[in-house]
């Protein structure tokens, strides 16, 4: 028997992907489209994810935007709902929209802790609660969570961060679990990345050494490579950090 992972072909197969105006969102939206996806774009930032959509419709890639902050719960709802009635169900979700403060805790603001962990986490988990019955009553489906390395180890001025990353870890493989039992076709997979190189750090640490961060090309790929595994095995979790990623183990 061939037991060759081949990268997956996603023709027919429809994709949601969140925050994906810029950084790696884009860049898991581009490498999901090359692959044959119909992928829809989703972001609070409305020009940006327009943008990359027409650059991506220009190259031949089946794709669409659609705006949505995952912190409103009802937006969320809606929108999974009327990609449902307009015959646009959900084969993959992957969520990857996350936000950071970078403070000491003893700076935060009730706000900046609410806006982290509301679209870290609970933004997540509104999307899976949307979307996983509906891939159980379809018999399939692959659900993808882009974790972090402060799922696993802590460092200062981070804390909600950290704590947010930790519990969507949690939830992500309390829902692999709950998957196995309720329908064999459902993949769940947490992604622990590593630095990038993206507006995500730069624009907080414009000094940044870039040359001991990731591309997010690579990241996209370990998404890629979640969804290629046969359906008789399953990927629970993959960790793509640098070489020299100080924050792992």
């Amino acid at each position: 028997m061939d037991s060759n992972v081949q990268p997956a072909q996603l023709s027919g197969r429809r994709v949601l992907v969140t925050g994906a105006a810029r950084g790696l969102g884009a860049s898991i939206a581009r490498c999901l489209a090359q692959a044959g996806g119909s992928v829809c774009l989703s972001d609070v930032r409305r020009e940006q994810g327009e943008k990359l959509c027409a650059a991506l419709t220009v190259e031949g890639h089946d794709v669409r935007f659609v705006e949505l902050d995952v912190r409103d719960a009802d937006a969320v709802a809606t929108v999974i709902e009327e990609l449902e009635q307009g015959g646009w169900p959900l084969d993959i979700l992957v969520n990857n929209a996350a936000v950071d403060v970078t403070k000491a805790i003893e700076h935060l603001t009730a706000d900046e802790v609410t806006h982290v962990v509301t679209t870290n986490l609970l933004g997540p988990m509104y999307l899976c609660l949307a979307v996983y019955r509906r891939m159980v009553a379809r018999g399939g489906g692959h659900i993808v969570n882009i974790l972090s390395t402060a799922s696993n180890r802590t460092w200062t001025e981070a804390g909600p961060y950290a704590a947010s990353k930790t519990g969507l870890r949690a939830f992500t493989h309390t829902l692999f679990q709950e998957a196995q039992r309720d329908c064999p076709g459902i993949g769940i997979t947490g992604v622990v990345a590593g630095g990038m190189e993206t507006p995500f750090i730069t624009e907080r640490f414009p000094d940044a050494d870039t040359s001991k961060l990731q591309h997010p090309d690579v990241v996209a790929g370990a998404v890629l490579s979640a969804l290629s595994v046969p359906a008789t095995s399953s990927m629970a979790e993959v960790v793509v950090v640098p070489r020299n990623e100080p924050s792992w183990p």
